[in-house]
């Protein structure tokens, strides 16, 4: 019998050799993570991050908002700063109860800004507005500390039968007092400052309180006012309204005599804000591009986010359980700007001077940062 060298076959144990393996034809190409090579991709496809072509001053404003008149530029500006309230909203009753109340408490106003971005004829439209000022038609409010530029905020027209409307359905005034307010107001110049000594001061406390009048004083101390019910922390209420604590009007009421004040509205300051946050809102969304300009149905589609709409193709998303986007609720849109319409904010931008409006020849208008 012969010796065995190893004990491996009497074991069982076969050891298969691999056979040697070809070099990858990609092993000198160099290796990278999917995402990030698909995150490279997704940005340069993106038709905003190259100037757009600027073929000249685009007539979109124009066009979608057919305005002769400043009167029908106020109407205009009022009936237009919200959108109606989807069917799928994404919004519980209380939420849609304290959106309609604060759309309602809103003061019926249009900035100067907003009116010459409509018409886009400056001389013309400031003749006009000295007119219908003159004939009493229309009433300039002048906000102390918001600027007087053409960004600024505190300068705004209203038509006179609003703002007796507003007087009227006053529950803070007497009916006397309203009657001799609204005679003051007629026989007043185009200024918005109310001379002194024209009502006592227990009346120009009233007038204060229920917000009518303003001081250059109590405007820039807002440290005391109280928010709007149902308003959120980013949109505070500007000073001088009904929620000044008692002591600030009593330190003074010797000085309203002889102190000048000037016209104000009930809860101007949200007005004001929601204005403010427009126009800043806007902005941000521009200049989510690096070149600081987007076509204007992009930033549209930014400006509502990723809502579901009712488009067939949403809908059949819908009708199979499949996500059609986010309910509008959920944005930004809805949630601190209650609904702005996108084209009321990109007028007020464009006549506040923050942007301009420019046909490309291509995309349609395009909306450049200034």
């Amino acid at each position: 019998m012969s010796l065995r060298i190893t004990s491996a076959p009497v074991a069982g144990i076969k050891k298969n050799k691999r056979p040697a393996s070809r070099p990858s034809p990609f092993a000198r190409h160099a290796r990278s993570k999917p995402s990030s090579q698909s995150s490279r991709s997704v940005k340069s496809d993106e038709p905003d991050q190259e100037p757009l072509p600027d073929v000249g001053a685009s007539h979109y404003i124009s066009e979608t908002a057919q305005i002769q008149s400043v009167v029908q530029a106020i109407q205009y500006v009022r009936q237009n700063m919200f959108e109606d309230i989807p069917v799928r909203a994404g919004m519980n009753s209380t939420r849609i109860a304290e959106l309609l109340n604060l759309r309602r408490s809103l003061p019926p106003l249009a900035s100067v800004a907003h009116v010459h971005a409509l018409l886009d004829a400056p001389t013309k439209v400031e003749k006009e507005i000295v007119e219908l000022v003159n004939d009493g038609h229309v009433h300039r409010l002048v906000v102390p500390g918001r600027g007087t530029d053409a960004a600024g905020l505190g300068d705004c027209l209203i038509l006179t039968k609003d703002l007796e409307v507003l007087v009227q359905d006053s529950k803070l005034l007497k009916c006397s007092l309203k009657d001799r307010f609204l005679k003051v107001l007629k026989r007043s110049d185009n200024s918005s400052a109310i001379p002194p000594g024209v009502f006592s001061p227990e009346e120009y406390m009233a007038l204060v309180r229920a917000g009518f009048l303003v001081s250059s004083s109590l405007a820039k101390g807002s440290s005391s006012v109280a928010s709007l019910p149902g308003l959120p922390s980013s949109v505070p209420t500007y000073a001088s309204r009904n929620d000044v604590p008692d002591h600030a009007h009593t330190a003074n009421l010797s000085k309203f005599h002889t102190a000048t004040l000037f016209l104000s509205l009930p809860n101007i300051g949200p007005y004001l804000r929601f204005q403010s946050m427009g126009r800043t809102h806007l902005t941000s969304l521009l200049k989510r591009s690096s070149s600081h300009e987007a076509p204007l149905h992009l930033l549209r589609d930014r400006w509502d986010g990723a809502v579901e709409s009712g488009k067939s193709f949403n809908v059949a998303k819908r009708a199979r359980g499949e996500q059609a986007g986010i309910l509008p609720g959920r944005t930004k849109k809805w949630k601190e700007l209650y609904g702005m319409s996108f084209n009321w904010a990109l007028e007020e931008a464009l006549g506040a001077g923050l942007i301009e409006i420019f046909d490309t020849g291509s995309v349609g208008p395009g909306v450049r940062c200034l």
